[in-house]
């Protein structure tokens, strides 16, 4: 493992323990930079998967942190209704910048800043959620509750149906 990596996963675990979450950060085997590659790792159900992503809102691109279910695409017309501003895809540059992690591996706490923070309501079914855990090859299990208690997201309807 590389040191960037090495701290990553740090600020994970730090981040983690912060919320009384007491869960290992698990190291796989392979590469798990998609939903459907931590399902197949890991063994569990794709819709168990918590996928972190960002948007930009707004002209002044505001980071807003999506935590959606592995399962789900991100109904964006949606999004933009929540928040009263439109939202855009944004670039990996601009991820590393707000999150602190490279797509792939971005865990939905441990961030250099608090990030305005969107939870799919479809997680709250899972039990347990696996997040990235700050690069590709490392996870974490998470409760719904501790999910929304260590990020203070908003629970919605996220999911394109």
């Amino acid at each position: 493992m590389t040191t960037v990596s090495s701290e990553s996963v740090l600020r994970v675990q730090q981040a983690l323990a912060a919320h009384g979450i007491t869960s290992p950060v698990v190291r796989l085997p392979a590469s798990a930079r998609t939903a459907a590659e931590a399902a197949a790792a890991l063994g569990c159900a794709l819709a168990q998967i918590a996928k972190s992503l960002l948007f930009g809102a707004g002209v002044a691109a505001e980071p807003i942190l999506v935590i959606a279910s592995g399962a789900n695409r991100v109904d964006e017309l949606r999004l933009s209704q929540l928040l009263l501003l439109p939202v855009a895809r944004v670039d990996a540059a601009f991820v590393r910048r707000h999150t602190g992690f490279a797509i792939g591996g971005v865990a939905p706490l441990g961030h250099p800043q608090p990030l305005r923070t969107f939870i799919d309501a479809d997680l709250l079914r899972m039990a347990p959620i696996w997040a990235a855990a700050g690069t590709p090859y490392h996870v974490v299990a998470l409760t719904a509750a501790e999910l929304v208690r260590a990020t203070g997201g908003a629970v919605a309807e996220l999911a394109q149906r």
